[in-house]
């Protein structure tokens, strides 16, 4: 029951408990950086002008790329 909580959800995008874990906390690390960037921001508006939205454009295109190849591994398993 314990293990289920830690392994269901990483076994559900096709990676192990580690794997998932490197993987989030590289997003987790670079949302931080783009918040800190973000927050500067606010205060002083001509910096990082980009920042931001660069990092949700690129996180946002890892996720997606990423969940189009587990659908493909996925469906490549169905049809062997």
């Amino acid at each position: 029951m314990i293990k289920r909580l830690f392994t269901e959800h990483p076994a559900s995008v096709d990676e192990t408990y580690g794997e998932h874990l490197i993987a989030a906390s590289s997003f987790s690390w670079a949302m931080f950086i783009a918040s800190l960037a973000c927050l500067v921001h606010a205060a002083l508006p001509f910096m990082f002008v980009r920042t931001g939205s660069a990092a949700i454009e690129t996180l946002y295109d890892r996720m997606v790329a990423n969940r189009r190849q587990f659908e493909e591994g996925r469906l490549a398993k169905r049809a062997a």
